[in-house]
């Protein structure tokens, strides 16, 4: 099962935004680096079990194909670890909230316009991305239960 390119790539975009911020120098410097600190393992455990159910979504055809047990599985692993991971989320904001800080004393809009874009990201994973991940365990327990009987 894969992720959605869309979400990968906008990972890979958020991972390199703060690759360049851990190199800055002194307090803004200080702040990337204790949000790269909780937010590369947080991507880590997203890209592991939160984002691959998603790749069962499709809009052309009602049949799942893949591995439905594993995904099942997956989603029962996430469904587990989700309050924690929204636990991270209120760390990084934390953090995202210190470097946006940092950023805006020395004049480094990318990285104040980054930090909104990461509270943006958070704020559609608690919304949509997190939830549908569920509902498709969900659909798949009904689907293959269906397919059983």
């Amino acid at each position: 099962m894969s992720i959605p390119e869309s979400l990968n790539k906008e990972h890979l975009h958020l991972h390199e935004v703060l690759k360049r911020a851990v190199k800055e120098e002194g307090a803004l410097g200080e702040a990337a680096r204790a949000l790269m600190d909780v937010l590369h393992p947080h991507f880590e455990k997203e890209q592991e079990i939160a984002l691959p159910p998603l790749g069962m979504l499709t809009l052309s055809d009602d049949v799942p194909k893949g591995d439905i047990e594993g995904v099942i599985a997956l989603t029962d692993r996430f469904r587990q670890e989700l309050p924690r991971m929204l636990e991270e989320h209120v760390a990084i904001t934390e953090r995202l909230e210190a470097l946006s800080r940092e950023a805006r004393k020395v004049e480094k809009a990318e990285y104040s316009d980054f930090a909104e874009s990461l509270r943006h990201h958070a704020k559609i994973e608690e919304e949509v991305m997190y939830p549908a991940s569920l509902l498709v365990g969900s659909y798949l327990r009904l689907w293959r239960s269906g397919k059983k009987s």
